[in-house]
């Protein structure tokens, strides 16, 4: 029943930061998708068409994950956690600084959106072996009975670097005139990403390999040549409660976190400067939630706490979007409500990495998130941006319908933790 060690709050103050960085590397897009689309895309091409490309090309990142994901944690499992720690980070800001210096349509036609779009499966590929590749570095470092809160604090730093890009987004919308912002201004915030990348590179030199790691090449107990085969063959349940739980992360991060801010300008008139505003407040509450859930969950179990912030997430993301029509100078307050209980999404990376063994840790881990990303947080913007001339609160329904999938897999989770506290039931 060991407490975290000045060693674990180092371990994690340092992944938290370096993961910040390179989350803000990956969703900076989508706080400039309006401006992007202006400049990558034909000027007569109509606005609907316009921002679907964009997010076509910003979901073609989340679609890419899996190939670096599962590529960097086969690696992962066999040569050592930390090796691809440093690894994801370094082929995430080389293509985050190039997006900086890319020339526009303008310049060389149908070359500016293709070689984004290159970009952004490099950035994909290189974020889907960094968020499972923190999550089981991290657990691996600290105490067993502290792993929600390692895993809640991590995801924080995640949605840390959300907060980064929307503040900084802010700003820069603030600085420049729309005229600069589509002249050169848009091009600040990636090339300020790569820098901030190169410089967690530098940072992570001082992180060790994982206790766990150690011990299974102490004992010559490493994964077989292939782990993912043994993820698939023998570790099916573990895999699709990942998936379910994912999906319930990618509709909150996505929607809520991701699109609201773009949305309510288009969908109720609110400036960019207040929808941004309030994202940046919201994303402060999300990181608190992350914290403060993935600690309950220490305390009274992943089940019982992903129903109760599942319940109210979807409460909260209801009553955000149907005040918005009403009364949008409370975006503030519902926004940072509503943010906090996203941050129920801390529950799923503890709870994640407990359902794989270490030998095939990272690699079930990474392919089970990675793979229903890809599938559900890439489709996610397709989607809303397809329903919403049918449904104007096709958002919030959306996550209503995935807070359900959460409560029920929650009721599954607690059924389980019920059978395993009893005496009489052994896991040998």
């Amino acid at each position: 029943m060991s407490a975290l060690s000045r060693n674990d709050y180092r371990t994690l103050v340092l992944s938290a930061l370096g993961g910040a960085l390179e989350f803000y590397d990956f969703i900076i897009f989508v706080f400039f998708a309006v401006v992007i689309g202006q400049l990558f895309f034909p000027p007569d091409m109509p606005d609907w068409l316009r921002q679907l490309q964009t997010f076509s090309i910003f979901a073609a990142g989340y679609l890419a994950r899996p190939l670096g994901g599962i590529v960097m944690a086969h690696f992962g499992d066999l040569l050592g956690r930390k090796k691809m720690f440093m690894l994801s980070i370094l082929l995430m800001s080389l293509p985050t600084l190039a997006i900086g210096f890319l020339p526009t349509y303008a310049v060389i036609g149908i070359w500016a959106p293709i070689l984004l779009l290159i970009l952004r499966i490099m950035q994909g590929a290189a974020i889907g072996g960094e968020v499972p590749g923190a999550w089981v570095f991290v657990s691996e470092h600290v105490p067993e009975r502290h792993v929600g809160f390692a895993c809640g604090t991590l995801t924080a730093g995640l949605t840390g670097g959300i907060l980064l890009g929307s503040l900084v987004a802010t700003a820069i919308h603030k600085v420049y005139t729309p005229a600069e912002l589509l002249s050169f201004g848009w091009r600040v915030p990636f090339i300020i990403g790569g820098l901030f990348g190169l410089l967690s590179v530098w940072l992570r030199q001082w992180l060790h390999e994982t206790p766990v790691f150690k011990e299974m090449q102490a004992r010559q107990a490493l994964a077989d040549e292939l782990p993912l085969k043994t993820v698939t063959s023998a570790h099916r349940p573990a895999v699709i409660l990942t998936m379910l739980m994912t999906w319930l992360l990618s509709a909150a991060i996505v929607v809520m976190i991701l699109m609201t801010p773009i949305l309510v300008q288009k969908l109720y008139g609110i400036p960019a400067t207040t929808a941004l505003q309030a994202n940046s407040i919201a994303t402060l509450f999300l990181s608190a939630g992350c914290i403060v859930f993935g600690a309950l969950s220490d305390r009274f179990g992943a089940g019982r706490v992903m129903m109760a912030g599942c319940v109210m997430l979807g409460f909260t993301a209801m009553l955000f979007y149907r005040q918005m029509a009403i009364n949008p100078e409370r975006i503030n307050e519902l926004y940072a409500l509503c943010g906090f209980f996203v941050g129920v999404i801390g529950v799923v990376p503890s709870t994640a990495v407990r359902a794989f063994p270490p030998a095939i840790r990272f690699s079930g881990l990474s392919f089970s998130y990675n793979v229903a990303y890809a599938i559900f947080g890439g489709l996610t913007p397709v989607l809303i941006s397809l329903f919403l001339p049918l449904d104007p609160l096709a958002p919030a329904h959306y996550v209503l319908v995935l807070s359900a999938v959460g409560v029920l897999t929650g009721l599954y989770l607690w059924r389980g933790e019920e059978v395993l506290s009893r005496p009489d039931v052994s896991l040998m």
